[in-house]
């Protein structure tokens, strides 16, 4: 079957722990994800869901793996954008690789469909998102509001 991926690889001047923390951590996600709120109680299996500052639900899913703090994978559905969401569900998953006195932060994104319209969303959002995580775990600031 055809599929469409989206990998996005950053490295990071912090520990795993660290990064783990901001990953995971609803309050720290909020500061670099443009004020949105993520809610899930991180065990496997249980659902998580990311809504937007006034409340509107962006995106949902799975939580399909969890490995502090070396690997996390959701399920994802996008929510808000009609012709995102009847594409179904994607897979993203989040892995953590020290490397010296860095972290190597690797997203991937992929969904069972070629030409997926979710995946050319992401790909523009991610980046947005992983610059200020990286800048903020950096320097304390984000870089993008």
């Amino acid at each position: 079957m055809a599929k469409s991926s989206f990998v996005y690889v950053t490295f990071i001047r912090t520990t795993p722990e660290k990064l783990w923390a901001a990953l995971t951590t609803p309050e720290f996600i909020k500061q670099y994800w443009f004020g949105m709120n993520f809610e899930s109680d991180w065990k496997v299996g249980s659902p998580w869901k990311l809504i937007f500052p006034d409340a509107r639900i962006a995106d949902t899913g799975e939580i399909l793996e969890f490995e502090p703090p070396r690997r996390l994978v959701l399920k994802w559905r996008n929510e808000f954008r009609p012709e995102l969401n009847a594409e179904g569900y994607a897979r993203c998953s989040m892995e953590l690789e020290p490397q010296g006195s860095a972290v190597k932060l690797t997203i991937h994104h992929t969904i069972e469909r070629a030409d997926s319209k979710l995946i050319e969303a992401v790909s523009g959002g991610w980046p947005r998102i992983l610059s200020n995580l990286k800048s903020l775990l950096e320097t304390g600031e984000i870089l993008l509001r």
